[in-house]
Formats: C-alpha cells, sequence, structure tokens
C-alpha cells in the first residue's frame, strides 16, 4: 500500500498541511504513522476520507456533525435513518437561518429607505437610528 507524507496528502486533497494535522486532532482522520524521521505518512486511503469530509463542509455541516457521520460509517448494518435524521435536522436548520436572513433584509431595507443618500452624514437618518 502506497504511503502518502503530509505534504503530498494536502496538495492531493486541496487542504493545508494544518487542516490536516488539526482534522487529526478533533479526531476526524485516524493519527498517522510515522517515519523515523518524524514525518507523518498516510495510506491512500485517507484521501477519500478527506473528500468526505471536504464534501460535508461545502453542504455546510459542522466538524462535529462531520464526526457524527463518520462516527455512523463505523457500523455499516445502522440504519440510514440516522443519516437521513442529520441532513434533515440541517435542512430545518438553514430554514431557519434563511427566515432569519431574510427578516435582517427586511428590516435593513427599511433602514436604507430612509435615507436619501445625498445629505451630509449629520443629517443621515441611518446614523440616528443606529445611535439609539
Amino acid at each position: 500500500m502506497k504511503q502518502l507524507k503530509i505534504g503530498q496528502v494536502a496538495k492531493q486533497s486541496d487542504l493545508s498541511v494544518e487542516t490536516i494535522r488539526y482534522y487529526e486532532k478533533r479526531g476526524l482522520i485516524p493519527t498517522p504513522d510515522r517515519l523515523d524521521s518524524g514525518y507523518r505518512v498516510y495510506p491512500e486511503s485517507i484521501l477519500s476520507r478527506l473528500n468526505f469530509i471536504n464534501r460535508c463542509k461545502s453542504l455546510g455541516f459542522s466538524l462535529q456533525e462531520i464526526s457524527e457521520l463518520l462516527a455512523i460509517q463505523l457500523h455499516p448494518n445502522t440504519s440510514s435513518a440516522r443519516v437521513k435524521a442529520q441532513v434533515e435536522l440541517k435542512i430545518s436548520l438553514i430554514q431557519t437561518k434563511i427566515e432569519e436572513l431574510e427578516k435582517l433584509r427586511g428590516s435593513l431595507e427599511q433602514l436604507s429607505a430612509l435615507c436619501c443618500g445625498t445629505a451630509r452624514v449629520s443629517e443621515c437618518p441611518i446614523i440616528e437610528f443606529l445611535k439609539h
């Protein structure tokens, strides 16, 4: 089996060496073997695991949530309902965040409408609103 040094893993996974070390510290990836020189060496299969982590992150999962998904994989006979439940929870959290952001946008649009943008700052209703 081919062994990769951390720099090679970083390059092939498009992650920084520091990120890989952090994932190791957080337990997202197993502690690698070390050469006599102290260099970390990883099995080539680590790239698949890092790809999984990257895909999860791109979908908005936190490192804790990713850790839970990785743990579920250790038990292949577990019902996929656990995975589906995590995805549905994430959807719910995102929907809540979207609603909060839409409210925030509405508030900012109302605030923006107060100001013509041509007066002096000392007469700006936005600044006055923010002061109180």
